[in-house]
């Protein structure tokens, strides 16, 4: 299993979007959480079985929710670059990738 980086960028993602959840429903929030959450393990467990989407950026999309993790990997670690609505303009995450 690999060490899991998220950037503070992807946590800020993260709390942006459970919140919003939150806001609309109560638990919701929460619920998202763990759906990010979830995602993330099995990308460290299993990282190369999710699809290249940019360069070296892979993508791993999420159950219930109409969000996607971009992360780059190597032997050791998994950096999680971004955590984004699918429908939000790539250019977004891309910027990141450089960073």
């Amino acid at each position: 299993m690999r060490e899991l980086i998220p950037s503070p960028a992807t946590e800020d993602d993260i709390l942006a979007a459970a919140l919003w959840y939150e806001a609309r429903s109560a638990g919701l929030g929460m619920d998202f959480i763990r759906a990010a959450d979830a995602a993330l393990a099995a990308v460290a467990r299993s990282p190369h079985q999710y699809p290249v989407v940019h360069r070296k950026v892979r993508r791993v999309l999420m159950r219930r929710f109409p969000y996607a993790a971009y992360f780059v990997t190597d032997d050791r670690t998994v950096q999680v670059i971004a955590c984004m609505h699918v429908r939000r303009d790539p250019r977004r995450w891309k910027a990141r990738v450089n960073r």
